[in-house]
């Protein structure tokens, strides 16, 4: 039987989710592995006073939301109940979700490879000199890992993949990549799922820009237009285009019966004379250069002064 202090931890726990459940409408879901208490310290510092970081056994999170939405008689945080699996945590938050994201990003710290652990990355070791001494060679015997010594130290001879991305590291492969002074691997919070008002998206949602929506609007209108006019259906995208090509048949029956309106008018003189109009394209370039040279009268009374000197000499 649980104890009392236990028991009235459990409902701390239960009244601050429940506050929290009610003055927010927005929240993350983040995965929370190899996160150091010191990171949490900071990340909850950083975010403060618009977020609230979270954290606590997923059993005991999920049945303080199903409580809670049973005596409000809604059901709306059970989308983010029905998420918590595995090592993570929420963060609620009444702050712009994109602007917390990256917040969140700025608390990712390099770590060494540890035993055990899942890679995040393939782990490659560069040919090249290490400046281990001969005596280490067996770490990399046991990887299988080509080697020469040059220069009183120890060199890869070529590009080694020691751990692949998804398989555990090995005791051999940590203790070298320590040796090497490598830290592959990065640990922080890292945001999974957006939380907004009932439901759930994935947190890339947010990489969507603001030109990134006015782009595919804009290239749905074009489809629509398109469709519109070929299959002869009015719709609003479509009708500047079809304005624009009732223009051109009513123009082209103009210009090829006696019927005529102001706007054909000038169509009907340039077929007709042409040339009127591609000489009168030059002249009207000519007497703009004409007008742009005009103010130059000083070189020839430069050239005046100069005869008066030779005629006097």
């Amino acid at each position: 039987m649980p104890s009392a202090a236990s028991l009235k931890s459990k409902q701390a726990y239960n009244d601050r989710l429940c506050a929290l459940l009610d003055n927010h409408t927005r929240a993350f879901i983040v995965g929370a592995d190899n996160v150091g208490s010191r990171q949490f310290m900071d990340i909850r510092a950083a975010l403060r006073p618009q977020s609230t970081v979270l954290m606590g056994k997923n059993t005991m999170i999920r049945k303080c939301i199903r409580e809670y939405c049973e005596r409000k008689g809604d059901d709306t945080w059970m989308a983010l109940a029905e998420k918590m699996i595995g090592n993570v945590g929420v963060i609620f938050t009444t702050g712009e979700m994109g602007d917390v994201k990256e917040k969140i990003k700025e608390f990712v710290v390099p770590a060494p490879a540890k035993a055990g652990a899942v890679a995040q990355v393939d782990v490659t070791v560069p040919a090249g000199p290490t400046g281990m001494e001969p005596s280490q060679t067996n770490f990399f015997q046991t990887l299988n890992i080509a080697t020469k010594i040059n220069k009183g130290a120890i060199e890869i001879l070529s590009d080694v993949t020691v751990v692949k991305a998804g398989e555990k590291v090995t005791s051999s492969a940590a203790t070298l990549l320590g040796k090497l002074g490598f830290t592959p691997f990065t640990y922080g919070l890292e945001a999974q799922y957006v939380y907004d008002n009932g439901n759930v998206f994935d947190v890339k949602v947010l990489d969507i820009t603001d030109d990134a929506i006015a782009a595919m609007f804009g290239a749905g209108l074009k489809n629509i237009a398109a469709l519109s006019l070929q299959a002869n259906y009015p719709t609003i995208a479509a009708v500047p285009h079809a304005i624009i090509n009732g223009y051109k048949n009513v123009l082209a029956i103009a210009v090829g019966t006696d019927y005529t309106f102001p706007l054909a008018d000038k169509v009907k003189e340039y077929l007709a004379n042409p040339g009127a109009f591609a000489s009168a394209a030059p002249a009207a370039g000519g007497g703009g250069g004409a007008a742009a040279k005009a103010p130059e009268p000083e070189p020839e009374e430069e050239e005046e002064e100069g005869m008066d000197f030779d005629l006097f000499d």
